[in-house]
């Protein structure tokens, strides 16, 4: 009876090893046929005067599509993985008509074309380069997007890269009447570097988008340099946010880390943070807007090392912005560190069993006996005159006058009178940064920029 079950068993063992070794050899011949168009990669050239399109058409998935410098009017799809690889720059020009190139299969490589004049058309959202659902790990470098309604619209695209381009809008049209420079929705591991964009409506629209990277770009002449909603688990890196109205807009998102970015001269605000939870805006330097840092409804975030200098409000925060950790900040020059309206003391700086974590503020009035580098009284940003400023700006005009003065030595004197105010228990006596003197007139030209490139 054993070697009557033993055999049969034997069999359906070998049975099974023939049928993972037919296996294998199916997947290694299908592996082959499929990788046999790659491997055997050609390149095709294109001269002035011939078809564009037409070449992409001849070449096979994988192709090489090189295209001679010269002057280019096409409208562009691409269906296939290849390359569009311009020598000395040629032009392709979209006539005003419908998206100049148009990207709607996967594993599409752009690099060194300059692509211009998309259509104008804002409900078919026009774009240089419009990258289609699906066409996963697109990659555009080294190219100029110049007069195109959007620079790119990328659209439930995964893992694309963006990298090294010149973007610029419509100059002649007003903002309302331009697109953005890149447009993202619905995307997710996106790399956005090194690329410099101006004078489109806002520089980086960014929208339902995760676990993307945005560094080393070069925000200005727009609307807002970043509009970023909906979108989390992102980081935000090394890029300069200047002359615009607005420079970084954060707004609805959670779990972002924001470092070592710069945003000044802009007309409006420096960085936005709004309805923002579980994030991390540390070494950033906000210079020279109207408001610096706009706080509104952020909670849990942990903002430490930034450089807040020379803003005519240093911070306008509200709308319960509490529970975060602001510690080791510089806060220097304002015309107004803090305009902080709410119901009860907003505790900045030292927490409980902390010692040295303080933020800077160069209006602070206190002293340091002991010369532990701690300020012995605590410094609050607010009192009953600022408060009373805000109601009636005029009053402004006697900020100096005996009156006002006594007025604030009663408030400081008599709870009663106290309104409440950022508090920081122990600020530090000196500056955080080091060179937040370069940074006292931003407006000229922040240390080591030049803002003339692209105008």
């Amino acid at each position: 009876m054993v070697a009557a079950m033993t055999v049969p068993r034997a069999c359906a063992g070998q049975a099974r090893r023939g049928a993972r070794a037919w296996l294998r050899l199916a997947c290694a011949l299908l592996g082959g046929a499929l990788l046999a168009p790659l491997a055997g990669a050609a390149a095709l050239r294109v001269r002035p005067g011939e078809d564009i399109q037409a070449a992409i058409e001849r070449a096979r998935p994988g192709d090489t599509v090189e295209i001679e410098r010269g002057h280019y009017t096409a409208n562009l799809v691409i269906r296939k993985p290849l390359t569009l690889r311009g020598l000395d720059r040629p032009t392709i020009s979209g006539a005003q008509r419908g998206n100049t190139v148009d990207v709607q299969a996967p594993d599409v490589v752009l690099d060194g074309l300059i692509v211009r004049d998309s259509g104008h058309d804002l409900k078919e959202q026009h774009a240089g380069i419009y990258i289609r659902p699906g066409a996963h790990r697109a990659r555009v470098a080294r190219c100029d997007l110049v007069y195109n309604l959007f620079g790119l619209w990328i659209e439930k695209a995964d893992d694309v890269r963006i990298e090294n381009n010149l973007i610029t809008g419509l100059r002649d049209q007003q903002s309302s009447q331009r697109g953005n420079g890149i447009q993202l929705y619905n995307t997710r591991g996106a790399h956005i570097i090194g690329n410099r964009i101006s004078f489109v409506r806002d520089a980086l629209y960014v929208d339902v988008s995760h676990h993307a990277v945005f560094r080393g770009n070069r925000l200005h002449h727009s609307r807002y340099g970043t509009h970023y909603m909906n979108s989390y688990y992102n980081l935000w890196e090394d890029n300069d946010s200047y002359l615009n109205r607005g420079g970084l807009a954060l707004m609805e998102v959670r779990d972002q880390v924001v470092r070592r970015n710069r945003t000044w001269g802009n007309s409006d605000f420096g960085l936005m943070l709004r309805t923002l939870q579980d994030s991390v805006i540390e070494d950033n330097i906000v210079a020279g807007n109207a408001r610096g840092l706009f706080i509104y409804d952020v909670e849990y975030a942990r903002l430490s090392g930034n450089l807040v200098v020379g803003n005519r409000v240093g911070v306008h925060l509200s709308a319960g912005s509490t529970r975060n950790t602001v510690q080791r900040n510089d806060f220097i020059a304002n015309r107004e560190q803090v305009r902080y309206v709410g119901a009860r003391d907003e505790p900045w700086g030292d927490k409980p069993g902390q010692r040295g974590q303080g933020n800077h503020w160069s209006n602070y009035q206190g002293w340091d006996r002991d010369a532990d580098g701690r300020g012995d009284l605590p410094y609050e940003a607010n009192d009953v005159v600022d408060r009373l400023q805000w109601r009636y700006p005029a009053l402004a005009l006697l900020a100096g006058s005996p009156s006002v003065q006594a007025l604030r030595l009663l408030g400081q004197q008599f709870p009663v009178l106290r309104v409440p105010s950022v508090v920081d228990p122990a600020p530090a006596m000196r500056p955080w940064n080091p060179r937040w003197a370069a940074w006292l007139s931003p407006g000229r030209a922040a240390p080591g920029m030049e803002t003339t490139d692209e105008r």
